[in-house]
Formats: C-alpha cells, sequence, structure tokens
C-alpha cells in the first residue's frame, strides 16, 4: 500500500498546478481566455445595434425623398416594392418549387406604383389587371405542369406587394403627401412598438399561438392606444383640415390592419418554413419582413383620409 500523497493548497491568487511523474516540477494550467462578450440581441434572436442602424437609416433615406424633392420618394416605392416582390419569389421558388414569373410582376408592379401616382387609383387597378394577363403569357413558356398553381401566386403577388404599395404612392400625391406618408409610417410605426413594448411587460393572453406565439391581446390593446394616440395627435397638428377624433379612428384601424398583415405574413413563413423572407437588413430581415403590416395598412389610411379631408 502507498501512502496517499499529501494535499496541497494553493495560496489565494495563486494558479492551481497539474501534477507531475517527477516531485517538484508541477507544471500551472494555462490560463483560459475570457468569453468573448456577444452582441446585445433582442427577442427573437436579433442583433439590436444592427437593427436600430438599419431603421435609423431607412428613416434618414425616407425623410430626405419626402421632404427633398417629393417625387424621390416615388423611386423608393418603386424599389422597395420591387425588391419585396423578388424576395417573395425566390422564396416560393426555394421552398414550395412554385415559379412565379418575376419580371412581368416587377415591370408591371412599377406600372401600378406610377399610374396610381400620375393617373389614381382606375388607372392603377387597370395596371394590376394588365400585370395577370402578362403573368399568365410569360409562363405559357414554360411546361403546363403547375400552370394554375404558378399564375395563382404570381397574382397574388402582384396584389399583395405592388398594389397595395401603390395606396402609398396615391397618399404622396395629395398636395400635402409628405405630412401624410409622415402620418401613415408613425401610425403603423406606433402599432409595432406599443405592441412590443405592453407585450414584454404585460402579455399574458395570446392573441394567435398557432401563428405568431409572442403576440399577446395585452400587446394588442397597447399597439391600437399608442396608434391612436398618435393619430390623433399627427391629424391635428400636420394634416389640412384633420381634426383629433378623426385621427383617433385612423390610427386605432391602422393598428388593427398592421397586426392582421405582421400576422398574414407570419402565416405565409410558417407555410413556406423560414424565418424571414430574406438578409437585406441586418437585424430586421428582409425588405417583405418590414413591409408586413405597412402593406395593408396603406389603403386604409389612404382611404380615411380620402374620406376625411379629401384626396
Amino acid at each position: 500500500m502507498h501512502p496517499a500523497p499529501p494535499q496541497r493548497h494553493w495560496a489565494a491568487g495563486q494558479p492551481p498546478f497539474v501534477p507531475s511523474s517527477h516531485p517538484g516540477q508541477e507544471t500551472p494550467v494555462a490560463a483560459q481566455p475570457a468569453p468573448q462578450p456577444e452582441p446585445r440581441k433582442q427577442r427573437g434572436g436579433r442583433n439590436l445595434q444592427a437593427a436600430i442602424g438599419v431603421g435609423v437609416g431607412l428613416g434618414v433615406v425616407i425623410i430626405a425623398s419626402l421632404f427633398v424633392v417629393k417625387a424621390l420618394f416615388l423611386f423608393v416605392v418603386m424599389a422597395a416594392a420591387s425588391v419585396g416582390v423578388w424576395e417573395l419569389t425566390s422564396r416560393l421558388s426555394e421552398r414550395k418549387q412554385i415559379k412565379a414569373p418575376l419580371i412581368p410582376l416587377v415591370v408591371g408592379g412599377i406600372a401600378m406604383i406610377a399610374t396610381g401616382y400620375w393617373a389614381g387609383v382606375e388607372w392603377a387597378a387597370a395596371s394590376l389587371a394588365l400585370t395577370g394577363l402578362a403573368v399568365m403569357v410569360w409562363r405559357m413558356a414554360e411546361p403546363p405542369e403547375n400552370y394554375l398553381r404558378d399564375i395563382t401566386a404570381g397574382v397574388f403577388t402582384a396584389f399583395y406587394v405592388p398594389f397595395l404599395a401603390t395606396f402609398v404612392a396615391m397618399m404622396l400625391a395629395a398636395d400635402d403627401g409628405p405630412q401624410r406618408i409622415v402620418l401613415f409610417l408613425i401610425v403603423t410605426i406606433c402599432s409595432d412598438t406599443g405592441a412590443y413594448a405592453v407585450g414584454y411587460k404585460f402579455g399574458r393572453t395570446k392573441l394567435a399561438p398557432t401563428i405568431s406565439p409572442g403576440k399577446t391581446r395585452e400587446g394588442l390593446a397597447g399597439g391600437i392606444g399608442l396608434s391612436m394616440l398618435a393619430g390623433a395627435v399627427l391629424m391635428q397638428l400636420i394634416i389640412d383640415g384633420g381634426s383629433w377624433w378623426q385621427g383617433l379612428i385612423l390610427g386605432g384601424c391602422a393598428a388593427v390592419t398592421a397586426t392582421l398583415g405582421d400576422l398574414g405574413e407570419s402565416m405565409i413563413k410558417r407555410d413556406l418554413g423560414i424565418k424571414d423572407m430574406g438578409t437585406l437588413l441586418p437585424g430586421h430581415g428582409g425588405i417583405m419582413d418590414r413591409l408586413d403590416s405597412l402593406l395593408p395598412t396603406a389603403p386604409v389610411v389612404w382611404l380615411l383620409l380620402a374620406a376625411f379631408v379629401g384626396s
């Protein structure tokens, strides 16, 4: 029997040693490098700093294009709609093998936005119809298998992205167009912000657990409240002939449609089995991940503004 080795006690701050086969020749353990802090992330695993930076950059582009040359914002809308069409058709092709024709959708989408700005909703609707016909003809160059599926997806894409974006262009066409766009953007952003803040702090009851588990009824109430408050203030201050009570109605309706739009795209992404529509905007995902609440809100805000103060 060999006696047990003596216990060694190390002084405070002294590095531990690895025992050696030769007494007195112990070697210190190499110090492990300290872990590097990871970039701060918000809920959903997104990089918070990148999201804030991209959001500020987008805001600068929007404000500069709106109030320097009003028509310049029209090209921002066209570019966003075109990228959104590309993202949606790309994901449909990758995940479901649905081949919606890209070229007629992009060309037709630009035509919808341009005619809506310069000629009104009737011409935009006619451009939508012609785009649907162009999708049908363009797809005829491919084999007939899945023809109906592909053109259905193409017509849906034409309506969902560029046609809904046309109502932003029609808001811009008014004499106080930049102010209307600011109102539209702020009430939609307040809906998202209020829902996130209240839902994060007080959310208990799930709103649509099978579609978007993070959304709560308490958050929806917070989003509606903040959007109504912003609508009342802005309608009174920056819209010619606007009243605070009209802003309350507009803000409440905008919050509801923004939430429905968010849930609608969540349904699409769950069906496709993806988290984001793209990676173009760090911290946000793709363009479509930012347009999801804006697109369905645009026709509602345009219609209410036309009813309250004229088009």
